[in-house]
């Protein structure tokens, strides 16, 4: 696989990879606002940065612990007046377990943010171009292979 194979060693980062699986771009992202997107709910912030893995992750820990704890209904009962309530729906071991994690996601999605601002900038610098699937093969194509290509049936296809 020559996914990150450097040939003439020029570039250290790229400004996107497009891969058959999707395309992941490099641009400026505030920080404050991705933050503010993991503190509406734990993992979006995550999601707008393209880490599809955590930010899922994030999701569904806090859609379990968030119904473990009856952490809605205590809102609600708050909200209705129903202090006593609230405080008996709470299951506490729960909401500990809630807390950590959910300002981990906040923290972990501004630091990325940041970190991935910096990539960019670096990218920028070096102006490094996009790693894609034809910049790949096409360091490795020679004219006969695209005279065979073309000669193929599936060619109208893909060309």
């Amino acid at each position: 696989m020559n996914n990150y194979r450097n040939i003439d060693n020029q570039h250290r980062r790229f400004k996107a990879h497009v891969s058959l699986f999707g395309t992941t771009q490099l641009h400026m992202r505030n920080p404050y606002v991705i933050a503010w997107w993991s503190a509406t709910f734990p993992g979006f912030g995550h999601l707008l940065l393209s880490k599809y893995l955590r930010g899922f992750v994030l999701f569904i820990w806090e859609v379990v612990v968030n119904y473990q704890a009856k952490i809605n209904l205590a809102m609600v009962d708050t909200f209705s007046g129903h202090i006593e309530l609230a405080k008996h729906d709470l299951h506490p071991r729960w909401m500990l377990m809630y807390i950590p994690v959910y300002l981990f996601g906040i923290w972990d999605s501004y630091r990325t943010a940041v970190d991935i601002n910096n990539v960019y900038l670096l990218a920028e610098r070096e102006d490094a171009p996009y790693n894609s699937i034809a910049s790949r093969h096409s360091v490795f194509a020679d004219s006969s292979m695209v005279l065979s290509f073309r000669k193929c049936a599936f060619a109208p296809m893909f060309v």
